[in-house]
């Protein structure tokens, strides 16, 4: 959460000519409401449900970047559908780099409480042991803009993937 997957796929997509997609833009737009209403009238648990659903889907597609939400790694079919569908790059934040990008952020439902800095330290906790089980390439992001991301990242690809420059 705040890693820059969304503001990083969007360019990378750009960059390479492929079709960008983001797990929480499609869950809202087939739903109609923002993901904080759906987390506050169906709980983490119906929203992980519509993730899952959308996440399957979208890994079937060919030729996209697909930015997911952060929590996609805590099912176990969707680590299987994208690490065997496509190549997963790991955004990796300290949970104190990922607070500074998302203290002001009153979107993100896992936050709104009287510690997020905690509440991520326990989400990294958790989580960083199944993105880097899935992940085919992991980057430190550390605090550098979303363009010196890119620039980090694009080289890691093209190496890994043989696409042109």
């Amino acid at each position: 959460m705040g890693a820059g997957k969304t503001t990083a796929g969007r360019q990378l997509a750009a960059e390479l000519a492929k079709t960008f997609h983001d797990t929480d833009h499609e869950i809202e737009r087939r739903t109609g409401v923002r993901i904080s209403l759906i987390f506050e009238i169906e709980g983490e648990a119906g929203f992980r449900s519509r993730e899952k659903q959308v996440v399957d889907r979208l890994t079937q597609l060919t030729h996209v970047v697909l930015a997911t939400g952060g929590g996609v790694v805590l099912d176990a079919d969707n680590r299987r559908w994208l690490s065997t569908r496509g190549l997963v790059v790991y955004l990796h934040g300290q949970p104190k780099d990922l607070w500074h990008r998302t203290r002001h952020d009153k979107s993100r439902p896992l936050l709104q409480n009287t510690d997020p800095l905690e509440k991520l330290q326990t989400l990294y906790q958790q989580r960083d042991p199944l993105y880097r089980e899935v992940a085919d390439i992991v980057v430190d992001t550390g605090r550098q803009s979303a363009r010196a991301l890119l620039n980090q990242l694009l080289p890691l690809l093209r190496n890994r993937c043989k696409l042109s420059a």
